[in-house]
């Protein structure tokens, strides 16, 4: 029986690394293409982020959780400014409905790369938060995996928190 056990906590450790890689290329592919930008590796492994602006998506269905974004204020304006052709000046006021639109992306481009998901797993409304002080706290008893980069040179987090 423990055998069974161990095979299946590998199993779920080997799922999770190559989800953190396709995560990866869909917050890359998605930068690149609405934004303009190449996302980072840090070279720093844990960079402080400052949580600002925070954009989440839930996934239900094959594959229950939320994918979440976490940046600064000014990182958040960059991103919309990138995104709209606009001043950051003019672009501040889109900044919270362009992180959400980012997640929404980077969740949409993650579920379609992984094989079976596609059509079996449904996003919702993405949701952003901002603010100077704010927890996230999620009711998901499951595997967490997070994914600093770095968007022109500020720290961006990515995380996919799924229900076990």
């Amino acid at each position: 029986m423990s055998s069974e056990l161990e095979k299946a906590g590998s199993d779920n450790q080997l799922r999770f690394e190559r989800w953190r890689v396709v995560l990866h290329d869909a917050a890359k592919e998605v930068f690149l293409m609405m934004v303009g930008s190449e996302l980072s590796v840090p070279e720093q492994t844990d960079p402080a982020v400052l949580s600002e602006v925070a954009g989440m998506v839930g996934l239900a269905g094959e594959l229950c959780g939320v994918l979440t974004i976490r940046c600064g204020k000014t990182s958040a304006k960059k991103i919309a400014c990138l995104m709209l052709g606009m001043t950051e000046d003019e672009a501040a006021a889109q900044a919270t409905d362009a992180i959400g639109e980012i997640c929404n992306m980077v969740a949409g481009s993650f579920k379609a790369k992984i094989e079976g998901l596609e059509d079996k797993c449904m996003l919702s409304v993405p949701t952003v938060i901002s603010g100077d002080s704010y927890e996230l706290h999620s009711l998901a008893s499951g595997e967490r995996i997070e994914l600093p980069l770095l968007f022109q040179g500020e720290p961006i987090w990515f995380s996919l928190e799924v229900q076990g």
